[in-house]
Formats: structure tokens, sequence, C-alpha cells
């Protein structure tokens, strides 16, 4: 074996006194080092005293679309207050039927044409109104629009049927 062979493996640490040095410098320096960074990660930051008020961060925060139950709204008027007044079969026609009778959606017969109606209307209009209020087929009753009055449903089928007389 040469010289060098045997100073290779001789420690630097040669007192119980160093070792204890070492140790406490271990655990110490990285704790000082992580304190100086996060104190120069942060000085010099000027916080807005605005932006740090409740309502502000309750905006930043806030999630990005909420329910908004509101005011409820004026009931409806019930069928038999609907009833009252004169039903608009062109109005209902427009906001309901017009969905699948305007395209001919699932075999409905299309608004106007003769020849599409002419099967239904051979079983008579007291039949139309009966598949109109309970439905039919494809037809969900009351054409799916279950806050709609008897006379309103009926004044429909009356304003479809009178386009193809």
């Amino acid at each position: 074996m040469s010289a060098n062979h045997k100073h290779a493996h001789v420690s630097p640490i040669k007192t119980p006194k160093q070792l204890v040095i070492v140790l406490v410098l271990a655990f110490v320096v990285p704790i000082i080092v992580i304190i100086l960074l996060a104190n120069l990660a942060t000085s010099g930051r000027i916080y807005d005293e605005d932006a740090m008020a409740a309502e502000a961060v309750a905006k930043r925060i806030k999630p990005v679309a909420e329910v908004n139950l509101g005011e409820a709204e004026p009931a409806a008027p019930g069928p038999a207050a609907r009833a009252a007044g004169k039903a608009d079969g062109k109005k209902v026609y427009e906001s309901t039927c017009m969905a699948c009778h305007g395209a001919g959606v699932a075999n409905a017969p299309k608004f106007g044409d003769k020849k599409a109606w002419a099967m239904h209307l051979m079983h008579g209009v007291e039949h139309l109104y009966e598949n109109a209020l309970k439905g039919t087929g494809a037809m969900p009753p009351r054409g799916g629009n279950l806050t709609l009055s008897d006379a309103e449903v009926k004044a429909a089928v009356d304003y479809m049927v009178g386009a193809v007389k």
C-alpha cells in the first residue's frame, strides 16, 4: 500500500467537538437560509389596503356561477282564470306547438299542410282535442307544456286546423 492510499480514508472530523459543531450547523444553516429567502421574497412588497378589504377578498374568491333564487314571480293564473279570458291559439302555437308542428318532427302534421292534416281531421276536431290534451304517439300531453289550460290547447288546435281549411 502506498502512503497516498492511507490518507484517503481519513475523516476531516477528528474530535467529538468538531462532530457536534458540524451537526448543529447542518440543522441551523438550512433554517437560516430558508428564513432569509422568505424575507427576500416578501420584502419590498406593498399591499394595497383596498385589495385586503373584506368586500374585495369576497369578490375575488366568489364562485364563477351562483344560484339566484331572487324574488318569486307572481303565480301564473290558474286554468279557471285563463279560461275566463279568450285563449290565443296563435300565441300558444308559436310558444309550444311550433317546435314539432312547424318542422314535422316525429311525424307531427306540419302547420298548413292540408294533406298531412286530412287523415287527422276525418276523425273530427273533438278527437284532435283529445289527442292534444292527453297526448298520442310521440306527442306528450298538452304538447309538453303542462301549464296550458284546456281552452288554450283547444285554441291552438283550432288555430292549426283553421290554417288547413
